[in-house]
Protein backbone atom coordinates (compact mmCIF):
# COMPACT_ATOMS: atom_id res chain seq x y z
CA UNK A 1 0.00 0.00 0.00
CA UNK A 2 1.55 3.46 -1.24
CA UNK A 3 0.19 7.09 0.22
CA UNK A 4 1.65 10.27 1.36
CA UNK A 5 0.03 9.76 4.25
CA UNK A 6 2.41 7.07 5.66
CA UNK A 7 5.55 9.13 5.11
CA UNK A 8 7.51 9.63 8.07
CA UNK A 9 6.53 12.82 9.09
CA UNK A 10 3.05 11.23 9.95
CA UNK A 11 4.04 8.32 11.28
CA UNK A 12 4.07 8.31 15.31
CA UNK A 13 7.32 9.63 16.91
CA UNK A 14 9.41 7.55 19.36
CA UNK A 15 11.23 8.44 22.37
CA UNK A 16 12.96 6.78 25.06
CA UNK A 17 12.41 9.24 27.58
CA UNK A 18 9.03 9.54 28.90
CA UNK A 19 7.31 12.82 29.51
CA UNK A 20 5.44 15.33 26.56
CA UNK A 21 6.28 16.19 23.07
CA UNK A 22 5.11 17.50 20.21
CA UNK A 23 3.94 14.69 17.56
CA UNK A 24 3.07 17.39 15.02
CA UNK A 25 2.31 21.11 15.22
CA UNK A 26 -1.20 20.13 16.31
CA UNK A 27 -0.70 16.96 18.54
CA UNK A 28 0.80 16.22 21.78
CA UNK A 29 2.35 12.98 22.78
CA UNK A 30 2.29 11.85 26.48
CA UNK A 31 4.98 9.41 27.00
CA UNK A 32 3.29 8.47 30.50
CA UNK A 33 4.95 5.93 33.11
CA UNK A 34 3.16 7.94 36.51
CA UNK A 35 0.56 10.52 36.61
CA UNK A 36 -0.12 13.61 34.32
CA UNK A 37 -3.22 16.15 33.94
CA UNK A 38 -5.14 16.79 30.37
CA UNK A 39 -8.19 18.95 29.59
CA UNK A 40 -11.41 16.97 29.79
CA UNK A 41 -12.36 15.35 26.40
CA UNK A 42 -8.22 16.15 24.85
CA UNK A 43 -7.68 12.67 24.24
CA UNK A 44 -7.68 11.90 20.85
CA UNK A 45 -5.74 7.99 21.05
CA UNK A 46 -3.99 6.02 23.43
CA UNK A 47 -1.87 2.81 23.60
CA UNK A 48 -0.78 1.00 26.57
CA UNK A 49 -2.27 0.62 29.94
CA UNK A 50 -3.43 4.16 30.67
CA UNK A 51 -6.05 5.02 33.35
CA UNK A 52 -8.65 8.47 33.16
CA UNK A 53 -10.09 10.53 36.25
CA UNK A 54 -12.23 13.15 35.90
CA UNK A 55 -11.22 15.98 38.63
CA UNK A 56 -13.28 18.94 37.32
CA UNK A 57 -10.84 21.90 38.43
CA UNK A 58 -8.62 20.35 40.70
CA UNK A 59 -9.09 20.34 44.02
CA UNK A 60 -11.55 22.04 45.75
CA UNK A 61 -10.40 25.17 46.15
CA UNK A 62 -10.43 25.81 42.38
CA UNK A 63 -13.25 23.67 42.22
CA UNK A 64 -15.41 26.16 43.97
CA UNK A 65 -13.68 29.32 42.17
CA UNK A 66 -14.55 28.38 38.71
CA UNK A 67 -17.74 27.65 39.86
CA UNK A 68 -17.69 31.17 40.90
CA UNK A 69 -15.72 32.87 37.93
CA UNK A 70 -16.64 30.37 35.11
CA UNK A 71 -12.56 30.22 34.76
CA UNK A 72 -10.66 27.47 35.35
CA UNK A 73 -9.53 24.30 33.62
CA UNK A 74 -11.77 21.20 33.50
CA UNK A 75 -9.26 18.54 34.00
CA UNK A 76 -8.80 14.52 33.92
CA UNK A 77 -6.02 12.89 35.29
CA UNK A 78 -3.63 10.14 33.10
CA UNK A 79 -2.10 7.74 35.00
CA UNK A 80 -0.46 4.32 34.20
CA UNK A 81 2.39 3.50 31.49
CA UNK A 82 1.48 4.26 27.81
CA UNK A 83 1.58 6.31 25.02
CA UNK A 84 -1.46 9.15 25.52
CA UNK A 85 -2.33 11.68 22.26
CA UNK A 86 -3.90 15.08 22.90
CA UNK A 87 -5.68 17.39 20.81
CA UNK A 88 -7.94 20.54 20.78
CA UNK A 89 -9.88 21.37 17.72
CA UNK A 90 -7.03 21.19 15.27
CA UNK A 91 -5.12 24.45 17.36
CA UNK A 92 -1.40 24.29 17.08
CA UNK A 93 0.25 22.77 20.50
CA UNK A 94 3.36 25.10 22.20
CA UNK A 95 5.18 23.25 25.15
CA UNK A 96 6.42 25.63 27.50
CA UNK A 97 9.23 23.94 30.31
CA UNK A 98 8.60 26.34 33.91
CA UNK A 99 11.76 26.25 36.47
CA UNK A 100 11.38 26.66 39.82
CA UNK A 101 10.53 30.01 41.10
CA UNK A 102 9.01 30.76 37.29
CA UNK A 103 5.04 31.56 37.58
CA UNK A 104 2.69 31.69 34.43
CA UNK A 105 -0.39 33.19 33.73
CA UNK A 106 -2.70 31.45 31.49
CA UNK A 107 -6.18 31.79 30.17
CA UNK A 108 -7.99 28.19 30.97
CA UNK A 109 -9.63 27.91 27.64
CA UNK A 110 -5.53 27.50 26.38
CA UNK A 111 -4.70 24.80 28.46
CA UNK A 112 -4.14 21.06 26.85
CA UNK A 113 -2.09 19.37 29.57
CA UNK A 114 0.47 19.47 32.38
CA UNK A 115 2.96 17.91 34.57
CA UNK A 116 1.69 16.50 37.97
CA UNK A 117 4.56 18.22 39.54
CA UNK A 118 3.02 21.67 38.75
CA UNK A 119 0.47 23.62 40.60
CA UNK A 120 -1.91 26.51 39.57
CA UNK A 121 -4.81 28.46 41.18
CA UNK A 122 -7.24 30.82 40.04
CA UNK A 123 -6.89 34.31 40.53
CA UNK A 124 -8.34 37.70 39.99
CA UNK A 125 -6.78 39.68 37.30
CA UNK A 126 -5.57 42.92 38.58
CA UNK A 127 -7.23 46.08 38.35
CA UNK A 128 -10.38 44.54 36.53
CA UNK A 129 -12.60 45.36 39.57
CA UNK A 130 -16.18 44.64 38.39
CA UNK A 131 -15.48 45.94 34.80
CA UNK A 132 -16.13 42.70 33.04
CA UNK A 133 -16.80 38.40 32.30
CA UNK A 134 -12.81 38.24 31.70
CA UNK A 135 -11.45 38.55 35.68
CA UNK A 136 -10.05 35.75 36.07
CA UNK A 137 -7.07 33.64 34.86
CA UNK A 138 -5.10 30.46 35.88
CA UNK A 139 -1.52 30.82 37.37
CA UNK A 140 0.79 28.05 36.84
CA UNK A 141 3.88 27.74 38.84
CA UNK A 142 6.39 24.91 40.00
CA UNK A 143 8.48 22.71 38.18
CA UNK A 144 7.34 20.83 35.36
CA UNK A 145 6.01 21.11 31.28
CA UNK A 146 3.30 22.99 30.06
CA UNK A 147 1.03 22.34 26.61
CA UNK A 148 -1.14 25.40 25.74
CA UNK A 149 -3.27 26.00 22.10
CA UNK A 150 -3.57 29.11 20.29
CA UNK A 151 -5.47 29.74 17.45
CA UNK A 152 -2.81 29.75 14.61
CA UNK A 153 0.78 30.94 15.19
CA UNK A 154 1.08 33.61 17.96
CA UNK A 155 3.44 36.55 18.56
CA UNK A 156 5.43 37.35 21.61
CA UNK A 157 5.36 40.82 22.70
CA UNK A 158 8.42 41.35 25.00
CA UNK A 159 6.12 43.75 27.58
CA UNK A 160 9.06 47.07 27.24
CA UNK A 161 5.79 49.64 27.05
CA UNK A 162 2.48 49.99 28.00
CA UNK A 163 1.23 47.11 25.99
CA UNK A 164 -2.65 46.86 25.20
CA UNK A 165 -4.17 42.83 24.00
CA UNK A 166 -7.95 42.07 23.16
CA UNK A 167 -8.47 39.83 26.18
CA UNK A 168 -9.66 36.99 24.18
CA UNK A 169 -6.71 37.29 22.12
CA UNK A 170 -4.38 37.01 25.05
CA UNK A 171 -2.92 33.54 25.74
CA UNK A 172 -0.92 33.67 28.53
CA UNK A 173 1.59 36.17 30.06
CA UNK A 174 4.32 36.82 32.75
CA UNK A 175 2.78 35.94 35.96
CA UNK A 176 4.64 38.86 37.40
CA UNK A 177 3.50 41.68 35.10
CA UNK A 178 1.08 44.77 36.25
CA UNK A 179 -2.32 43.42 34.55
CA UNK A 180 -5.68 45.61 34.34
CA UNK A 181 -8.55 45.93 32.23
CA UNK A 182 -9.61 49.31 30.39
CA UNK A 183 -12.67 50.60 29.04
CA UNK A 184 -12.09 51.36 24.95
CA UNK A 185 -13.54 54.26 25.20
CA UNK A 186 -10.46 55.49 27.91
CA UNK A 187 -8.29 54.26 25.13
CA UNK A 188 -10.30 56.07 22.72
CA UNK A 189 -11.26 53.37 20.79
CA UNK A 190 -14.38 53.86 20.95
CA UNK A 191 -16.64 50.61 19.71
CA UNK A 192 -13.86 49.44 17.35
CA UNK A 193 -13.00 46.46 19.84
CA UNK A 194 -16.56 46.12 20.53
CA UNK A 195 -18.06 42.65 20.77
CA UNK A 196 -21.78 42.01 18.93
CA UNK A 197 -22.92 41.73 22.58
CA UNK A 198 -21.35 43.11 26.22
CA UNK A 199 -18.59 46.27 26.75
CA UNK A 200 -15.47 46.33 25.03
CA UNK A 201 -12.66 46.26 27.10
CA UNK A 202 -8.54 46.12 26.40
CA UNK A 203 -6.44 44.33 29.04
CA UNK A 204 -2.81 45.96 29.85
CA UNK A 205 -0.08 44.92 30.87
CA UNK A 206 3.48 46.94 32.58
CA UNK A 207 6.55 45.73 33.86
CA UNK A 208 8.96 43.27 32.54
CA UNK A 209 7.98 40.47 30.89
CA UNK A 210 6.60 38.94 27.89
CA UNK A 211 2.80 38.32 26.55
CA UNK A 212 1.44 35.36 23.84
CA UNK A 213 -0.75 36.73 21.77
CA UNK A 214 -2.82 34.65 19.13
CA UNK A 215 -4.42 35.92 15.78
CA UNK A 216 -7.98 35.09 17.17
CA UNK A 217 -10.20 35.66 19.15
CA UNK A 218 -12.00 33.22 21.68
CA UNK A 219 -15.50 33.30 22.22
CA UNK A 220 -16.72 35.94 24.93
CA UNK A 221 -17.68 33.95 28.13
CA UNK A 222 -21.39 33.54 28.16
CA UNK A 223 -24.08 34.81 30.47
CA UNK A 224 -25.23 37.83 31.40
CA UNK A 225 -23.15 40.78 32.78
CA UNK A 226 -25.37 41.11 35.95
CA UNK A 227 -24.70 37.34 36.74
CA UNK A 228 -20.80 37.64 36.30
CA UNK A 229 -20.30 40.59 38.44
CA UNK A 230 -22.27 39.17 41.41
CA UNK A 231 -20.13 36.03 41.01
CA UNK A 232 -16.71 38.42 40.51
CA UNK A 233 -18.01 40.08 43.91
CA UNK A 234 -18.47 37.08 45.50
CA UNK A 235 -15.20 36.05 44.84
CA UNK A 236 -13.27 38.85 45.78
CA UNK A 237 -14.57 38.48 49.41
CA UNK A 238 -13.36 34.69 49.40
CA UNK A 239 -9.95 36.10 48.29
CA UNK A 240 -9.51 38.92 50.65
Amino acid sequence: MRSALFSAENLEKESAQPGMRLQNSKMLKIELNGEAMARVGSMVAYQGQVQFQALGSGGIGNFIKQRLTGEGVPLMKLSGRGDVFLAELSKDVHIIDLEPGDALSINGSSVLAFDSTLSYDIKMVGGAGMASSGLFNCVFSGYGRIAITTKGTPVVLNVDAPTYVDPQAAVCWSANLQTGYHRAEQLGLGTLLGRSTGEAFTMSFAGQGFVVVQPSEEPPVQGSGTQQQQQGGLLGGLLS
